[in-house]
């Protein structure tokens, strides 16, 4: 019988390996690859976003905002 726990493990490391292999297409392909733009949009988004709160900065809202993007991209 299988044990569940194994499994979420090797979800979660291939969920790297995904957005390792993401990342470097998005640098081989740069503008013209298809998450090239949401990403950009979603760190955009992110340091505005952290550009209104009095706690956060801009740079750690930017990296939230494209890390986000790339998980929804990598696990739609």
């Amino acid at each position: 019988m299988d044990d569940p726990r194994n499994n979420n493990n090797d979800i979660d490391k291939r969920i790297l390996v995904d957005a390792v292999d993401e990342m470097k297409a998005i640098g081989r392909e740069g503008v013209k690859h298809p998450s090239t733009k949401p990403i950009l949009t979603g760190a955009a988004v992110g340091a505005v976003a952290a550009g209104l709160l009095p706690v956060v900065t801009w740079p750690i809202g930017l990296i939230a905002g494209a890390g986000i993007m790339l998980y929804k991209r990598v696990r739609p």
